[in-house]
């Protein structure tokens, strides 16, 4: 293999696969490495109550101390730490959970990686397509105060009512490509006008797509998708390799919209237990806000947009459309 060796060593470095394989897989045995060790290097020894004597040369836990406190064997924990969870108990997981300090979002990967890397067939595969019911659609055209979006794990946006596609202009702006929330963040210059915290409109597409991977190890659009941000965007790369995951149910965010301006709206997350992998987001104002003053002007302008639309292609008898 050509290229520079790592220092001290006869090896080269490996090509860049993003934490998938070349089958476009997900590595499951280096996604436990990095993210058990990316947990355990943030945490320090007396955070938990542990004492240390001088300087360390690494920062956060030493893997005996994780070990320590999660009740198991140092060789035990080494043998976790090197990708081989599939034999853990839940009761070893939780254990694990604990001592690391995980929240919600990183119990739910642990336990996700866990299940990966249980011994079976793995099938990479294309993901069927997934269609929008019109009972969905009618929910989401109903929704005339929010802006509402139906979108599945890969942040893929599948549907969206009138003032959801007015909100978010730029991203439902009739381009051709796919319209994908992660491609607009990382790839569209205009998303960093767009929102008022661009770096935390970042990181959170990125932990989204993280805690994805661990549920869908063998998606490989999801794969397609992390390599070409991977391949386009340095942002994207420096947070994927931050390995952080989380959920994102509900919060308040801000943006600046092209036509209406500074928009404060809360963003809430709705689960379709009929449709699996799809969730419905909404973005709503405060009732008598600037924020509310500025959506109903929106929805006027979206009105009138439609309407010229419409007009365009049913133009009047005896009249040509353009």
């Amino acid at each position: 293999m050509g290229g520079r060796l790592f220092p001290g060593t006869d090896r080269a470095p490996d090509c860049p696969t993003f934490g998938f394989t070349l089958d476009h897989d997900v590595d499951t045995k280096s996604e436990i490495r990095d993210f058990l060790t990316s947990r355990r290097a943030r945490i320090k020894p007396e955070e938990v109550g542990l004492t240390t004597y001088g300087p360390r040369r690494v920062p956060g836990l030493r893997r005996e101390e994780v070990a320590t406190l999660a009740g198991v064997s140092v060789d035990y924990y080494n043998r976790m730490e090197r990708g081989n969870l599939g034999g853990a108990s839940e009761s070893v997981l939780e254990a694990l959970a604990s001592a690391l300090r995980l929240d919600e979002a990183e119990r739910a990967h642990l336990h996700d990686l866990a299940h990966a890397s249980q011994p079976g067939p793995r099938r990479r595969a294309r993901s069927p397509k997934q269609n929008v019911r019109p009972s969905v659609q009618w929910m989401l055209d109903s929704m005339t105060g929010s802006a509402a979006i139906a979108e599945n794990g890969r942040l893929d946006a599948l549907a969206t009512n009138r003032l959801g596609r007015a909100f978010h202009a730029d991203l439902f702006d009739g381009s051709g490509g796919p319209v994908n929330f992660a491609r607009f963040v990382f790839l569209d210059r205009r998303a960093n006008e767009f929102f008022a915290d661009w770096d935390r409109a970042a990181r959170d597409c990125a932990a989204l797509l993280r805690l994805q991977a661990g549920r869908t190890p063998h998606d490989r659009d999801l794969s397609d998708l992390v390599g070409e941000l991977s391949m386009q965007s340095e942002e994207f790369r420096r947070h994927w390799a931050a390995h952080n995951v989380r959920l994102h149910n509900q919060g308040v965010k801000q943006f600046s919209h092209p036509v209406v301006g500074e928009l404060e709206l809360s963003y809430n997350r709705i689960e379709l237990p009929a449709d699996p992998g799809l969730a419905i987001i909404t973005y709503t104002p405060e009732p008598g806000s600037k924020s509310a003053d500025a959506f109903s002007l929106l929805a006027s302008w979206a009105a009138t947009e439609d309407a010229q639309e419409a007009g365009l292609e049913h133009p009047p008898a005896g009249k040509a459309s353009p």
